[in-house]
């Protein structure tokens, strides 16, 4: 085998298309959405009228199952009627999405747990983006959309 192909299949298995990872297009995300059955959201709040909290009921409604993991509000064991986990890396079974509600700059401490649990997605609502911790989960194979709203995104299609 020459060195070239031996470089370009290492490179493959390294990461070295993490770029594919990257969903932006609006074909990307309706697949992603089709594919997606359980939403773990970071940062869930349960203040109503909290897009953190009303983005994910929404999605419940449409018909995804959701899985609460609030950063504050330490004495709720139950947000939504659901248990309350801490960590993305302690919630049993698979997981297709994280939902994140955090702040850009508050994305890097969760971006091993998230890895740790290796969800299909990781989705940074609109205003979200952080193009570092973007790029580690993609590098894990974990596909990345930035700075997009579930709610609206859902909406576009119809759920």
């Amino acid at each position: 085998m020459s060195r070239q192909i031996e470089e370009t299949m290492t490179a493959q298995t390294d990461g070295a298309n993490w770029r594919d990872h990257l969903i932006e297009s609006p074909a990307q995300i309706k697949d992603l959405l089709e594919n997606t059955h359980r939403i773990a959201v970071l940062g869930i709040k349960p203040d109503a009228d909290q897009p953190a909290h009303y983005v994910p009921e929404y999605a419940e409604r449409a018909g995804y199952e959701i899985v609460p993991v609030p950063v504050y509000y330490k004495d709720l064991t139950e947000m939504m009627g659901k248990k309350v986990y801490r960590k993305i890396a302690d919630i049993p079974g698979d997981i297709d999405m994280v939902n994140v509600f955090r702040r850009p700059n508050h994305i890097p401490s969760h971006v091993d747990d998230i890895i740790a649990k290796k969800p299909k997605s990781v989705w940074f609502q609109l205003g979200i983006r952080n193009d570092a911790a973007a790029e580690q989960l993609a590098r894990a194979g974990i596909d990345v959309v930035q700075d997009y709203c579930l709610l609206v995104e859902l909406r576009r299609l119809g759920k």
